[in-house]
């Protein structure tokens, strides 16, 4: 019994490999190639796609890390003009010092909503 199995399985076999070199007609070969063409169209497209999302989203995130960067870098600008405005401040004594500091208050206050709104701008374009 193991034998018959066995024979039969390498007939079935055989008879698969002589079908797969059997040659295709004209017609056969016309529709495999047009449906190859199409579906290495679609797949072409797909990719695009991909890419194309792929260099929006990059886009995107270096827009906001740039605007990120430029916000930084303007606080930190910012802070440090306070701190040297500060310190000259204390060259003064009494209310024109308290001036003198409630002064760089409000310049640091107007870089820090400054940057905001660059920061703002940059992400929005």
């Amino acid at each position: 019994m193991k034998k018959i199995l066995t024979l039969a399985a390498l007939v079935a076999l055989s008879g698969a490999l002589v079908a797969c070199n059997k040659a295709e007609t004209p017609r056969e070969v016309a529709a495999d190639v047009a449906d190859a063409r199409q579906d290495a169209r679609e797949d072409v497209a797909d990719v695009q796609g991909d890419v194309a999302e792929d260099i929006n989203d990059a886009t995107q995130d270096a827009t906001e890390e740039s605007a990120k960067g430029a916000y930084e870098i303007a606080i930190t600008r910012a802070e440090g003009q306070h701190d040297i405005a500060t310190e000259k401040c204390e060259a003064m004594a009494g209310a024109a010092q308290e001036s003198c500091k409630d002064a760089a208050d409000r310049e640091l206050e107007t870089a820090k909503q400054t940057a905001e709104t660059r920061r703002d701008e940059m992400r929005s374009s």
